[in-house]
């Protein structure tokens, strides 16, 4: 949450809530117990935090696993977005070319293709940041950056065997709305929050734990601290 902000000469400094509960995915590894369902509630309050902001005309542009903290080290601690830096305000359902920002993995297929784009970059994030929450590894992957963008630009992902064939299909459905390749049909954050994966959870969620994901997880995070942005995990 924005509580201030300070404009001096050559900066602009923005005072948001002070989060000590380090980031999301570590925590997700630390836990004895992790189940799609958890998932569902991690992607749940990220979609929540997005809505708010484009809500009131704010793209965040740079949505990734560092930027999802905790707000403290309590269990069951908010999930908050961190680090607006790139972030950029639209005139309600704007689309136009902002520049090119983002880090790679998460791109979307219209910023790769320096098309117009707008709030439906930020849906496009969260749809990679799902599908990472659930097998522990990224839908786009690739060691080459051109190889890898033009997997993004095509939506060229898919849900190998074993570890997806225990997800259920609402989950897999909400990938699908989410990493849809033209913007104008991409579900918004929105309409995402009323999916029933997300809403009807207790219902439609697995409960079973998940310790592939975490595993792979583990080796997702170890290649992020090193600064290697994509990982799949084999």
């Amino acid at each position: 949450r924005l509580h201030d902000s300070i404009q001096e000469e050559n900066f602009h400094y923005l005072v948001f809530d002070l989060v000590t509960g380090g980031e999301l995915f570590e925590d997700i590894v630390a836990r004895e117990f992790y189940s799609e369902a958890d998932a569902s509630h991690c992607i749940q309050q990220i979609l929540e935090s997005v809505n708010h902001c484009h809500q009131n005309g704010v793209v965040h542009r740079d949505l990734k696993p560092e930027n999802l903290l905790l707000a403290s080290k309590a269990k069951g601690a908010a999930v908050k977005l961190a680090d607006f830096g790139l972030a950029i305000e639209v005139q309600g359902e704007q689309q136009a070319w902002f520049g090119f920002a983002g880090t790679p993995g998460y791109l979307s297929p219209e910023v790769l293709k320096k098309e117009p784009y707008g709030k439906p970059v930020d849906i496009w994030a969260c749809g990679v940041i799902l599908y990472i929450l659930l097998v522990g590894y990224p839908p786009f992957w690739d060691e080459d950056q051109h190889r890898l963008y033009a997997q993004i630009k095509a939506g060229a992902y898919d849900y190998p065997s074993p570890e997806w064939d225990t997800v259920t299909p609402e989950a897999k459905n909400l990938i699908n709305q989410m990493l849809t390749v033209n913007p104008s049909k991409r579900i918004t954050a929105a309409d995402a929050l009323k999916h029933p994966w997300i809403c009807q959870r207790e219902r439609v969620a697995s409960v079973v734990h998940r310790q592939e994901t975490v595993d792979c997880l583990k080796k997702f995070n170890a290649r992020r601290k090193l600064k290697v942005s994509e990982f799949h995990c084999s």
